[in-house]
């Protein structure tokens, strides 16, 4: 399962898609740092694959070679990053 990492919608993509493919429910386009496996907050320049060059832009397309989707996540950084912060909030309230 394909989830666009700017709007959390489920994604009809195939292996193959193109650079300029855009997501239908959103319209943003999903050859993106953001939508690709090798994508991680920690890694440096953001990104687990060492031979990609780096890219200014992780929302935008781009031209990386090494684009992989990423399969099964199943929302947007910034809302787990929001549900990661409401869960601690609740860890602490009594």
């Amino acid at each position: 399962m394909k989830i666009c990492a700017l709007c959390g919608k489920e994604v009809g993509a195939d292996k193959y898609f193109s650079r300029k493919s855009v997501c239908p429910a959103c319209g943003g386009d999903l050859h993106i740092c953001l939508n690709c496996r090798f994508y991680s907050e920690t890694a440096h320049n953001k990104c687990l694959e060492p031979k990609a060059e780096h890219q200014r832009s992780r929302d935008k397309a781009n031209f990386c070679d090494y684009f992989v989707f990423a399969e099964g996540r199943s929302s947007s950084s910034a809302s787990s990053k929001a549900d990661a912060l409401k869960k601690l909030d609740d860890l602490f309230k009594k």
